[in-house]
């Protein structure tokens, strides 16, 4: 199902920056839509880097850490 824009390009009432956002909450892909701007944004790709970096690190710090020692 497709959503129709019915206001023209010249009307003052619609608001470009959050057509995409509405589009995505009706097509049910809101989570999608977070994570690619999110991984567009410089800082927030550094910080999925970062989060993704030190959660590996965990699991890998626990595993040695019951197996090992």
């Amino acid at each position: 199902m497709e959503m129709d824009d019915d206001k023209g390009p010249n009307d003052k009432t619609d608001w470009e920056g959050l057509r995409e956002i509405d589009r995505a909450i009706s097509e049910n892909r809101l989570t999608s839509y977070s994570w690619r701007k999110a991984w567009a944004d410089p800082w927030g790709r550094a910080k999925i880097i970062t989060v993704l970096t030190l959660l590996v690190a965990f699991v890998i710090f626990v595993i040695i850490y019951d197996l090992v020692l």
